[in-house]
């Protein structure tokens, strides 16, 4: 059944699998994306049918802009946590920002402008020339930062009972370190999933919700929320100040997260032994995954971004096609119009969110410092000591201290925003830059989010 051989591993043609095998790897696929990506959604307020919706919207647009190359699936970025919980932070009972909601999404559809810029900087100049100003000097320290500054938040969340939120850590750690097939793929999922059933046996207030909200969604709506598009901004009036407070806050973030696509890229053509740097090209895959999330912002739902677990079933299935993965956009769209589905998800206990959210913010720290360790950044070097130790600073200091830096009445930079900004600049004037960024698998693109 095997097309051809990489090493002494057989890879499947797809066509040779036949529809009922593709649809159920695409299923696969779905799944495995799953997990974090409604994460994201529960963590900021978004709506989780919307995500859903461009996820799958955002992986066709990103498979028609690389030729169909590419088997990438793209679902929600934790990248753009802080920007959101500095622009748009949930309400004290744990509801939706609905009036700061649009706000921040339109910092993150700016941000995804920025894949644009960055695409034709490559087709323009080449990889080398453009990937000097960003080097793990600056993103390792910046994504360290982003893990940080988000942990008060989990530890609140798991405040509402430790019983449950321990539960799911144990469960992400040890489907991770130890599951076997498709569950070491899917760790966060299996984590909610094991601590959510525990809540609703032990809980009857967790039963009662639960019950309560699958019963009165409907089977069938339109997974768009108008009140959380930036649309809607231009009909209840717009606040000059916080969109601009917006753009400065949430645009630096995406100086990571391009870092992070290139480091995914690279991955997918190490797994699949197909240099998709050169073919498409990295200009084609930036421009792929910047205006995917800038269509998702637009209309309410989270940042996306190129995803390491499918990645990861990519390994274990040995089907490269990319029309597997199409199906899984297909399948993540069709799941998007059935509200019951999202009332369950929306209605997961809060202890069962800080539990999930408390491993991946650590992991966001720790993969920054492994950025920093895998590139072998040199602290002996004066110049590479000022640059992290200001970004670290800037960063936890003010979001903990002040918040944000008050610029005028209406606009504001958050701590991640001031040290993106500051670690960019002092980089790029301070002498001695020795980095250059190559092609491999790991080193110096050593960027991922996720578990």
């Amino acid at each position: 059944m095997s097309d051809k051989t990489i090493g002494q591993q057989p890879v499947y043609d797809a066509r040779k699998l036949g529809t009922p095998r593709m649809m159920v790897l695409g299923l696969q696929h779905m799944f495995a994306m799953f997990g974090a990506t409604v994460l994201v959604p529960i963590l900021t307020g978004l709506d989780i049918a919307t995500t859903l919706l461009f996820a799958g919207l955002g992986t066709l647009l990103f498979h028609f802009l690389t030729k169909g190359k590419v088997p990438a699936f793209l679902g929600s970025s934790f990248a753009f946590l802080g920007g959101y919980a500095a622009i748009a932070p949930l309400l004290k009972d744990g509801s939706p920002n609905t009036a700061m909601l649009p706000y921040a999404c339109f910092g993150v559809a700016c941000a995804g402008l920025m894949y644009v810029i960055l695409s034709a900087l490559f087709k323009a100049f080449g990889v080398k020339k453009v990937m000097r100003y960003f080097p793990p000097i600056v993103t390792g320290p910046i994504i360290i930062a982003i893990g940080l500054t988000l942990s008060s938040s989990a530890i609140n969340n798991c405040n509402a009972n430790w019983l449950i939120a321990v539960v799911a850590i144990l469960t992400v750690i040890g489907f991770n370190m130890w599951g076997k097939g498709m569950a070491k793929i899917i760790p966060i999922l299996l984590g909610v999933i094991v601590s959510y059933i525990l809540a609703v046996i032990i809980d009857p207030a967790v039963r009662t919700n639960v019950a309560a909200s699958v019963a009165n969604a409907k089977w069938f709506a339109l997974p768009i929320v108008w009140e959380n598009s930036v649309f809607h901004l231009f009909k209840s009036g717009v606040n000059t100040g916080y969109l601009v407070t917006a753009i400065f806050t949430i645009m630096p973030l995406s100086l990571a997260t391009m870092v992070e696509h290139i480091g995914d890229i690279c991955a997918i053509s190490s797994t699949c032994e197909q240099n998709f740097m050169q073919d498409p090209g990295f200009h084609r895959t930036l421009l792929g995954d910047g205006l995917a999330t800038t269509l998702a912002s637009l209309f309410g739902a989270p940042a996306n971004t190129t995803y390491g677990e499918n990645t990861g079933v990519l390994a274990l299935s040995r089907v490269y096609d990319p029309r597997v993965i199409r199906i899984a956009a297909c399948f993540a769209i069709v799941v998007s119009f059935c509200p019951k589905f999202a009332a369950l998800i929306s209605a997961m206990p809060t202890a069962t969110i800080g539990g999930v959210s408390l491993v991946l913010y650590g992991m966001i720290s720790a993969v920054g410092v492994r950025n920093v360790v895998e590139n072998q950044v040199d602290f002996t070097n004066t110049r590479n000591v000022i640059i992290a130790a200001l970004i670290l600073v800037l960063s936890i200091g003010i979001n903990y201290a002040v918040g944000n830096i008050q610029i005028s009445e209406h606009i504001s930079l958050s701590g991640l925003a001031v040290a993106s900004l500051v670690g960019i600049l002092l980089n790029a004037v301070l002498p001695g830059k020795d980095y250059e960024f190559v092609q491999e698998e790991k080193g110096s693109t050593s960027v991922d989010f996720k578990v």
